[in-house]
């Protein structure tokens, strides 16, 4: 093993990590990834209440059921949906450029995926990571990173501010059950290794031939020992952020989810609670205050210590009042969590298409928002690829032959659709049939170029095509005769 210059030290390296974990930023993201994972805050919902001592004690008794609702879930890959509904999003107007564009993005199922994941970890998150490296065919590839696993350490001298990088994850559990984690420190041109056992003392990894090494290391023919190494430059961690603070989407609708949760759970319980009546036992002796709570839950009968009798009680759940604030909950998630509601979108043959535009306003402003930033990693990742392709054919193409374009696809009204392309159809029909009433008085290529214009054809592609034109019968009279002429001698 080389002697390796010391730019972090373990210690530092260390607290990094520590303070990392506990961060306001990493905790939040953490939040986000439960709440996109259905783990809400009312699945930790606990009922309590006062006995007769006066002591604070948990209900286990009554109801508690805890209904989580993913709205957040759904308002993600929604997004990441409507982002990446497009066929190709990276363009370029050499034929040759595109090829390459197409291999390495657009068509490239691998990197779909993992982009995909990028755009979703940034809503869920506030901001996500590419890491690029060289697969097993010696092209670059990419790969979605754990934005809670990646630490970057910034200087101002730095490039993007960014001096290193930290990677860590958990490899294992041992049968010890202690916790192995595998640590990673990136500058632009070489890796440092490490190990660290149950959050003990980070130690240099001893598995690692070379520590550090280079971002890749190359082997010549058969020969172990005859490798080379090669850096890339920069660190291979590509930031998306998915707003300028990196916050998660999270952050404006989670209080409108919990309180939908908690509506919906408190409904849910109180259906249960107060199925069937109560009832009242006059003349009985009386409850305490625990059997009075004890049996208000379960047999449903209290005592009341009067005279003889008895005397059925219900109790009437506030069920319209919940139902509306539910309604105005899920309809200020979407609004605010700028998503698509597809409730009121179900009967499409009575909705038009102005109408489905118009509910896909918030959803369409959400994404390109995310677009601005997401150009700026793709932008990245394109000079990465066109450097391999310049190195490897001898090229030199630029950052700027390729652009980024974004297409969505929405839902659309198929019968209204239908009537607008038989509309088309009939104005265009009417219009040349127009022309043709008139042509008589035109020469055939005012005709046709009039009819290539209704029918959004090119005429100077068309126009060597066209039947010659063939002379009238006047003028092939005349040319007959000056030939006879010549052929006799005589005078015309």
């Amino acid at each position: 093993m080389k002697e390796m210059e010391k730019v972090l030290t373990t210690d530092e390296i260390k607290v990094l990590i520590d303070n990392d974990k506990t961060s306001d930023k990493k905790q939040f993201a953490r939040t986000g990834e439960r709440y996109y994972d259905g783990d809400h805050d009312i699945k930790k919902y606990r009922l309590f209440y006062y006995n007769a001592d006066g002591k604070l004690v948990e209900d286990l008794t009554r109801s508690n059921v805890r209904i989580s609702h993913p709205f957040f879930t759904e308002l993600v890959d929604q997004c990441t949906q409507y982002v990446m509904s497009g066929d190709r999003f990276v363009v370029a107007d050499d034929q040759k450029l595109q090829t390459y564009m197409d291999n390495y993005f657009n068509n490239n199922d691998s990197f779909i995926s993992e982009l995909s994941d990028c755009i979703t970890d940034s809503q869920v998150k506030g901001w996500a990571y590419m890491y690029a490296y060289k697969n097993a065919k010696d092209k670059m590839a990419f790969a979605a990173a754990d934005a809670l696993d990646v630490i970057e350490v910034r200087e101002k001298d730095a490039d993007d501010g960014c001096k290193y990088t930290i990677y860590h994850y958990i490899e294992r559990i041992d049968k010890g059950r202690k916790i192995i984690k595998r640590i990673q420190v990136w500058d632009e041109k070489e890796t440092w290794f490490y190990t660290q056992v149950d959050g003990g003392d980070i130690q240099l990894d001893e598995s690692k031939q070379v520590n550090p090494r280079p971002h890749v290391l190359y082997t010549q023919g058969d020969k172990k020992d005859a490798t080379y190494f090669d850096g890339f430059g920069y660190i291979p961690f590509i930031r998306l952020d998915n707003n300028k603070k990196q916050i998660s989407s999270l952050k404006p609708v989670k209080p409108l989810i919990d309180d939908y949760d908690l509506m919906a759970s408190s409904l849910s319980n109180n259906l249960i609670d107060f199925d069937a009546p109560i009832y009242a036992i006059k003349g009985f002796e009386g409850d305490n205050l625990d059997e009075l709570q004890t049996n208000l839950k379960t047999k449903k009968i209290v005592g009341l210590g009067e005279e003889g009798g008895i005397d059925i009680k219900t109790v009437d759940v506030p069920y319209q009042a919940r139902q509306a604030k539910l309604e105005l909950d899920e309809k200020n998630i979407y609004r605010f969590g700028m998503g698509l509601n597809t409730a009121g979108l179900k009967d499409t043959s009575a909705t038009t298409n102005i109408a489905i535009k118009a509910a896909y306003s918030l959803l369409d402003l959400k994404a390109k928002k995310i677009e601005k930033n997401l150009k700026k990693m793709l932008r990245k990742l394109v000079e990465i690829v066109v450097d391999e392709i310049n190195n490897a054919d001898g090229t030199a193409y630029q950052v700027e032959d390729v652009r980024f374009e974004f297409t969505h696809e929405i839902m659309s009204n198929a019968q209204e659709n239908a009537q607008i392309k038989l509309t088309e159809a009939q104005t265009k029909q009417a219009e040349i049939n127009t022309i043709l009433s008139v042509a008589n008085v035109l020469d055939d290529e005012t005709v046709v170029k009039a009819i290539c214009d209704w029918l959004d054809i090119d005429y100077e592609e068309i126009k060597d095509k066209l039947p010659a034109k063939e002379e009238d019968d006047t003028k092939k009279a005349q040319d007959l005769l000056k030939e006879v002429n010549v052929e006799t001698g005589g005078e015309e």
